[in-house]
């Protein structure tokens, strides 16, 4: 992909995940403040478009990214990022475990999806399965569809069953799972870690959640419990 698309496409992905909306050419011109005009812009939406990575919703003028925008974006763009103050102390506070337990893992959980703003899914090394912050999730635009939060809660009710498939990969870096790859659905994005004791940690969002912070809270936690 040319340079210009990719920080086209960048933009759209990184307002997108910050409003929840779709996201104009003006707007990008005005928020960025680039040197182009927003008629410029639509051309390049339109090549985006064309290629399959954003999409324009029927009733917006506006374009959001596909899920094919979102893998090209995590593979070949994204960088991790770095946590602020506050994240770092919270998580190194929330991981100064001695011994692993359930109990503690359950503690580190909750504040794992405070500082997402996510549901997060907890694979315990017994085989059972935790789960915490679906307000954070069913609060979010994608969930006002009452199907949506259906769907999700027959997979939540089988949780232990999907995480049993999961467990057949073992995610030694904080790992994205997208749409079609996520077993939680394809209206979502996900991303894995693998902790030493037998624990599988995931972040469960929409399919436009922070990938870029999801993968760093994991990283910094997977650092902390395994040292």
């Amino acid at each position: 992909m040319e340079d210009h698309l990719r920080q086209i496409l960048t933009y759209v992905i990184e307002q997108t995940v910050n409003t929840g909306e779709p996201v104009g050419s003006q707007y990008l011109v005005n928020e960025y403040k680039l040197s182009i005009s927003p008629a410029t812009v639509r051309n390049y939406f339109a090549v985006l478009e064309r290629e399959g990575f954003i999409t324009q919703p029927h009733t917006s003028s506006g374009r959001i990214p596909t899920e094919k925008g979102y893998q090209y974006y995590v593979q070949n763009i994204l960088k991790p990022r770095t946590l602020s103050k506050k994240e770092s102390s919270d998580v190194l506070r929330a991981a100064q475990i001695s011994d692993i337990d359930d109990r503690q893992i359950k503690s580190l959980a909750k504040v794992i999806s405070d500082l997402s703003q996510s549901a997060v899914i907890i694979g315990l090394n017994n085989s059972d399965s935790y789960y915490t912050g679906l307000s954070q999730l069913f609060t979010q635009p994608e969930f006002k569809d009452w199907n949506r939060i259906v769907s999700m809660s027959d997979i939540l009710d089988r949780l232990d069953e999907v995480l049993d498939q999961i467990r057949n990969n073992y995610y030694e870096n904080p790992t994205p799972l997208i749409g079609a790859e996520c077993p939680f659905g394809p209206m979502c994005g996900s991303v894995m870690a693998s902790i030493k004791g037998g624990y599988l940690i995931g972040i469960l969002g929409p399919l436009r959640m922070d990938y870029g912070l999801s993968i760093s809270l994991l990283q910094k936690i997977k650092i902390l419990l395994e040292q």
